[in-house]
């Protein structure tokens, strides 16, 4: 919507409350167990198991890379192609001069496609059911609908 519309995002919480910085895993997500900041990730919905999924791949594009994962989902967000302005929430010196080095992280091509469909938003109903192919027949019959005037 952003890039459509030509807007800004400032962009809260791009760690995800610290799940992208990769320092949270399957076994913190009991909601029973949970105190402190994994309890404040789990009940704002940070942490989850998809969140995880995305944390994932982060992780490994930074071994790939050499980063930390902080600095590879700082990065993510920093190179899309509309204004961003991140809210870091570093609370120490060392974590903001670690955020501060996802200005230096350059991407491959096959690094930024497996960034943008770990992350990809689904869009749910009644979008994917638009899209089913007989949906589509019966909607347009067969004739092509042609964007971008």
């Amino acid at each position: 919507m952003a890039r459509e519309l030509g807007m800004g995002v400032s962009a809260w919480s791009p760690l995800a409350s610290g799940v992208l910085s990769g320092k949270y895993s399957r076994a913190d997500l009991d909601p029973a167990t949970a105190q402190g900041r994994r309890a404040v990730a789990i009940g704002n919905g940070a942490l989850t198991e998809r969140a995880l999924d995305i944390a994932g791949t982060v992780k490994a594009i930074a071994a790939e890379l050499a980063r930390p994962p902080s600095q590879v989902a700082l990065a993510w967000l920093l190179q899309q192609p509309y204004q961003i302005a991140p809210v870091i929430g570093a609370r120490t010196l060392a974590q903001l001069h670690e955020n501060l080095g996802a200005l230096d992280v350059e991407f491959d091509d096959a690094q930024r496609r497996r960034l943008h469909e770990a992350s990809a938003i689904a869009l749910g109903f009644p979008h994917d059911f638009l899209a089913l192919p007989g949906i589509q027949q019966a909607m347009y019959g067969g004739a092509r609908i042609r964007r971008g005037w």
